[in-house]
């Protein structure tokens, strides 16, 4: 019986899917640049379609992410909620904390730090200012990425042909009358972004609410994470986003060249 039981813990085949998946895992950690689908391939020693299902399965757990500058693979934020000491995250929170606060103050507005998990756009800082009505900013809560101001931000750069891989042809749920729900009219909106420096939600996700985002870059220009305010509509008139979108938009850029500062001063 012992014998047997040695036997038994000794040859315990591993689960192949699984270890496969730790490897790309450990690959994209360890790369300093996204990693494509054929480096994966040419590290794993099989076919294509298997490493894209074994990679797909991990983007759509939040493990892996795509870049926004195209379809190589980096680390997603669900490992940050796994673990708080994730680099980039826990550098994100880190540097941007201080300018979080000081955009929730010079707004009188509740201000959010996201950043993109799969479909969503999750918080994972906020900042709170005393007001009679204010937003709720629970850190860790996830929205929709196609119809926040916070989610289009993320979204910033990608083209109708990336949009489309992510949310597919079909109509966008609906959760107000507000709510975008035409993918072409999304990609052009996110042109749009890109080329003003912000994004807003005009009561697209919660009736009454109006926010404004900027997208978070990193020292080569990709999108990282997304900044911004939110406020009820009756405090936030249209007429106020010419000045509140400057004033994210400038705290995005100081963070922006904060993390610049960081990666030089780690790779020196």
């Amino acid at each position: 019986m012992a014998n047997g039981n040695k036997r038994t813990s000794q040859e315990t085949p591993s689960i192949q899917s699984l270890d496969r998946g730790l490897v790309i895992l450990e690959a994209v950690a360890k790369s300093t640049e996204p990693i494509s689908l054929s480096e994966l391939t040419e590290l794993l020693h099989i076919d294509r379609s298997s490493v894209f299902r074994l990679a797909n399965t991990l983007k759509r757990r939040g493990f892996l992410s795509v870049s926004s500058r195209g379809r190589d693979y980096i680390l997603g934020p669900s490992i940050w909620r796994l673990s708080r000491q994730y680099d980039w995250s826990n550098m994100l929170i880190t540097i941007s904390h201080e300018f979080l606060k000081k955009l929730a103050a010079t707004t009188t507005e509740t201000a959010h730090l996201a950043v993109r998990e799969g479909k969503q756009a999750m918080f994972i800082d906020h900042a709170t200012v005393t007001q009679m009505i204010s937003v709720a900013g629970q850190t860790g809560e996830s929205v929709p990425l196609y119809c926040t101001a916070h989610g289009k931000a993320l979204l910033a750069d990608l083209g109708p042909e990336d949009i489309r891989n992510i949310f597919g042809k079909r109509p966008l749920q609906a959760f107000t009358p507000q709510t975008v729900t035409s993918i072409d009219e999304l990609a052009r909106i996110c042109a749009e972004i890109k080329k003003q420096g912000y994004a807003t939600d005009e009561a697209e996700y919660q009736e009454g609410l109006r926010c404004v985002a900027a997208p978070i870059r990193d020292k080569d220009g990709a999108v990282l994470a997304s900044i911004g305010i939110s406020a009820p509509m009756s405090r936030f008139p249209r007429e106020r986003f010419a000045v509140a979108s400057r004033q994210v938009v400038e705290v995005a850029l100081s963070i922006n060249q904060a993390i610049a500062n960081k990666s030089d001063g780690a790779g020196a």
